[in-house]
């Protein structure tokens, strides 16, 4: 990579030209139909492309699929969702992880409605002044929706640029020098065209109108990364850009990006409570803020360390009359981006007439699936009620290490 100094500082060479127009020719040939992207010729809606991009934050295309169409179905604009509840809005979003993005997309949907007439702003800064917009969702629907000229780098993005470039630096340190590269990607601007101009509308390639089409070239870096760029064994043969990537030339494609490792969370444990009364189990909503906040859980002790059964036990439910509390075998464990957790299920059955503890309520099993419960809770109340298919073994891996067998 030819590099000069000036004033000190290193400058990058700028990309080949040709660069975005054989991307751009790859793509209008080879574009993934995505339920949230237009095709050639259609309208693009900033409602899906922002609804899509929340999604998917840490979360792959095929989880999100599913859902987005359900979000679409029941509500088919901004202007619908940012009317909805919070409630309704975490019932639908649970089991797709990362409960914060569901908060931040009702808040973002009411800010919306409220402060712009239920129309999405289309520059980056106005997009990140929106609850749940961090700098890339930012650019993403900028360069997307708007054909603004950014560049997101998602994690695609940022395997092509780094093998295109051999970027040796390692992540995260490498994030601002990627961004810089990738940003080359786009072609030279062209004054008072921006935004003006998409594919053409008879679906045909428009392959060397990289200038106009900075939204197109975000997708096909990222339909390149998704599809041919792929962390093992990329096929290189097939890449519209291999006759430049630094990274094919020294055949070592597979080591980029280069990344620190991440130091593993200590492991948490903790008590859950599957109390049944009848045909109900109690429940209750956990805080607004934090973890999982605003989802739906059986009681649980704090989550420690150093926590134990003893302690554990001791942050049970307050009931009436104290329930006999049977132990579950084996354990349910999760892991949160942060650390993993490991779960005793706890179970007791207590009368009709008992009473609920404050903050808490009885909710009828066949009930359950209209409720915000994250994976976690499914995993613990599906143990609890002896119908769990995900609890984990380490209690029988631990016996037989006690007792291997013969």
């Amino acid at each position: 990579m030819a590099l000069s100094v000036e004033n000190n500082e290193r400058r990058e060479a700028p990309a080949p030209t040709g660069r975005p127009t054989r991307l751009l020719a790859w793509y209008d040939r080879n574009r993934r139909r995505l339920p949230w992207r237009a095709l050639p010729g259609e309208a693009i809606d900033p409602y899906r492309i922002w609804l899509s991009e929340i999604m998917l934050q840490q979360t792959t295309v095929k989880a999100v699929g599913p859902y987005f169409e359900k979000f679409l179905a029941r509500w088919p604009d901004v202007e619908a969702m940012g009317r909805a509840s919070l409630d309704d809005i975490l019932r639908m979003w649970a089991g797709l992880g990362y409960y914060s993005r569901a908060r931040n997309l009702h808040a973002c949907a009411v800010a919306v409605l409220r402060d712009h007439g239920g129309r999405f702003p289309d520059t980056e800064e106005d997009l990140r002044a929106l609850p749940g917009i961090g700098p890339y969702t930012a650019a993403a629907i900028a360069a997307i929706a708007f054909n603004r000229r950014t560049m997101p780098v998602d994690g695609n993005i940022e395997r092509v640029v780094t093998r295109l470039f051999a970027v040796d630096e390692p992540l995260p340190k490498a994030k601002r020098r990627i961004q810089t590269l990738a940003a080359t990607l786009l072609g030279p601007s062209r004054a008072g065209r921006e935004g003006k101009s998409r594919a053409g509308r008879d679906g045909k390639s428009r392959a060397d109108d990289v200038k106009t089409r900075a939204g197109d070239v975000a997708q096909a870096l990222m339909d390149l990364g998704a599809a041919i760029c792929t962390p093992k064994k990329p096929a290189c043969v097939l890449c519209p850009l291999n006759d430049d990537c630094a990274a094919r030339a020294r055949g070592d494609q597979e080591i980029f990006p280069r990344k620190i490792p991440k130091k593993a969370g200590e492991l948490r444990r903790g008590a859950a409570f599957v109390v049944r009364r009848g045909n109900d189990v109690l429940v209750r909503t956990r805080p607004a803020k934090g973890l999982l906040g605003g989802m739906t859980e059986v009681p649980t002790s704090t989550w420690l360390a150093a926590q134990d059964d003893v302690a554990a036990l001791k942050q049970a439910p307050c009931l009436e009359s104290a329930p006999r509390w049977q132990r579950k075998a084996g354990t349910v464990t999760h892991v949160f981006t942060h650390f993993p957790l490991e779960l005793a299920v706890y179970t007791a059955t207590v009368t009709a007439r008992i009473a609920m503890p404050d903050g808490m309520r009885w909710v009828p099993i066949a009930r359950l699936k209209d409720e915000a419960l994250p994976n976690l809770m499914r995993k613990v109340i599906a143990h609890g009620l002896g119908e769990d298919k995900e609890v984990s073994v380490a209690a029988k891996r631990r016996k037989q290490q006690k007792d291997p067998p013969a």
